[in-house]
């Protein structure tokens, strides 16, 4: 595989054994080979214990004295847990938005959701939305909330949300009463939305990863989703099992 500049090695690592984890290739108790990542990505062993140490410190991978790298437990409560904590994590910085809303800060998220409702396609989608996250995080989350953020979105692949086709459908109204509640100066509303939209983007990739075979197709839409999005959701599931 060739290697991609402009993206730094341990990054592209990190990126490549999250890959293999969310396609089944890696499961709960596997050992990463380092030798085969190194032949496959063209990279040296420094690169890849640079990528082990961080999946380490964000709970994908544990090391083992003298025996090496292994995934950690995953599985769809895992999963659930990412989504969780970055939903709550990113409601802290949409909280303190909301309760200290700039005349700046509303003119910038008003104009990034005229852009989201206006979005053509799911790549388009996701990018606004990501720099509407980043706009909020960047005035209110100092660095260890921003650091924690990150850590929480390693399982959260930034590849299928930008090929999502139902992802500007789902994902919008969540950011409509996110910014509603900065605009009325609501914390607690604001929190929520943000809880929200994780909650519900945890299950469609849980409906992936059930569509790749990763997972089994346990019926555990939840509370927090839609009526209409959790009908889809079940029935994608069902259709897995058939």
């Amino acid at each position: 595989m060739p290697k991609k500049y402009g993206i730094k090695e341990k990054d592209q690592v990190v990126s490549h054994i999250l890959h293999l984890v969310l396609t089944g290739k890696l499961r709960s108790g596997d050992r990463v080979d380092r030798n085969e990542i190194a032949q496959g990505l063209g990279v040296s062993r420094v690169p890849i214990q640079e990528a082990l140490v961080q999946l380490e410190h964000d709970g994908v991978v544990s090391t083992r004295y003298h025996r090496g790298a292994f995934v950690e437990r995953f599985d769809e409560s895992t999963v659930l847990e990412h989504y969780e904590l970055d939903g709550m994590l990113n409601g802290i910085a949409a909280a303190r938005a909301a309760a200290n809303p700039t005349p700046r800060i509303v003119g910038e998220l008003g104009a990034l959701m005229r852009s989201l409702r206006a979005a053509k396609d799911s790549r388009s989608f996701a990018e606004i939305a990501w720099e509407y996250r980043r706009v909020i995080n960047d005035e209110y989350a100092g660095p260890r909330l921003h650091a924690t953020i990150r850590a929480s979105q390693n399982l959260i692949p930034r590849m299928f949300w930008t090929t999502y086709q139902n992802n500007r459908e789902d994902i919008l109204p969540f950011y409509e009463d996110e910014t509603a509640a900065i605009h009325r100066r609501d914390p607690e509303a604001a929190r929520a939305a943000c809880v929200g939209r994780s909650y519900l983007m945890a299950q469609t990739m849980l409906a992936e990863l059930c569509r790749r075979r990763v997972f089994t197709a346990p019926d555990i839409v939840g509370p927090g989703v839609p009526p209409s999005v959790a009908a889809r959701l079940s029935q994608e599931r069902a259709s897995i099992l058939l």
